[in-house]
């Protein structure tokens, strides 16, 4: 059976953060919209999509986290046996996510290979790239992740519009999930002071060069020894080809995408 699009939950003031486990996607839908119902030949092609891994990208990711090619074997056969795919379909996930960012697999991949205890992301919506992180840190049996939202709309897809925040993110990976609403640089301040040595920071919060500026810097200051930084997008401005420059090092890419994905680990730097 299809579930509905967002678990009942409770409104949520702004501000607040939600205990782990919490159900939390109804927070911005007034009348949540039903998935569309796909062909079974979309339903393959959108799958295969999320799957799709590029060579060079995984290369990165081994080096990035020191992984063997064993190690990186052992989680791609994990990853094409993971009924994510079928899970984020039947929670809305169509097309318009996979091209917003296709590399939710590759999420998955760093997240296996580095064993980070704390993850942090910023411009949370739906959760696409949410629930690949979860799904990293629930195999791996270690781990939690807090999501700053909700993300901006502006520019994306049409169809962000029309989903709740968190309505992506099945109830059986939320027992690692902490949502924080309020989406401020002072909310963000308060999340890495609170965080202590982050192990792996996502930025995917929007194209305002300010924000990404301040993001990228601060998150930068709080990663552990083996921390790695991610921003989506990086394309959207220069935010990502300053703060490289800034390590002495040309703009780093995890995948080329479209759109490009950056990452940079503290070991690297």
């Amino acid at each position: 059976m299809t579930p509905a699009p967002g678990d009942p939950g409770p409104t949520l003031p702004s501000a607040e953060a939600t205990a782990a486990g919490d159900a939390v996607p109804a927070y911005l839908s007034r009348a949540t919209r039903l998935p569309s119902l796909l062909s079974p030949a979309a339903r393959k092609a959108i799958r295969q999509r999320m799957l799709l891994l590029r060579q060079a990208a995984v290369d990165r990711i081994a080096a990035l986290a020191g992984a063997t090619p064993s190690e990186i074997s052992q989680y791609r056969h994990d990853l094409r046996a993971s009924d994510l795919p079928d899970t984020l379909l039947e929670r809305g996930a169509g097309m318009a996510f996979t091209h917003e960012l296709p590399q939710g697999d590759l999420l998955y991949l760093l997240v296996r290979a580095a064993r980070p205890k704390s993850v942090l992301e910023t411009g949370v919506r739906p959760g696409y790239s949410t629930a690949w992180i979860l799904q990293g840190l629930a195999d791996n049996g270690s781990g939690s992740l807090t999501s700053l939202g909700p993300g901006p709309v502006a520019g994306r897809s049409s169809g962000v519009h029309d989903v709740s925040v968190g309505q992506f993110v099945p109830p059986s990976l939320r027992s690692r999930w902490t949502l924080a609403l309020g989406n401020t640089t002072d909310r963000l301040r308060e999340l890495l002071s609170s965080a202590g040595r982050v192990d792996l920071f996502l930025y995917d919060n929007g194209p305002e060069l300010a924000r990404a500026r301040f993001e990228l810097r601060s998150a930068w200051e709080t990663l552990s020894p083996r921390g790695i930084l991610l921003a989506h997008h990086v394309d959207a401005n220069v935010a990502w080809a300053e703060f490289c420059e800034v390590q002495g090092l040309p703009p780093q890419l995890l995948d080329a995408g479209p759109p490009p994905m950056g990452a940079l680990g503290m070991r690297r730097a």
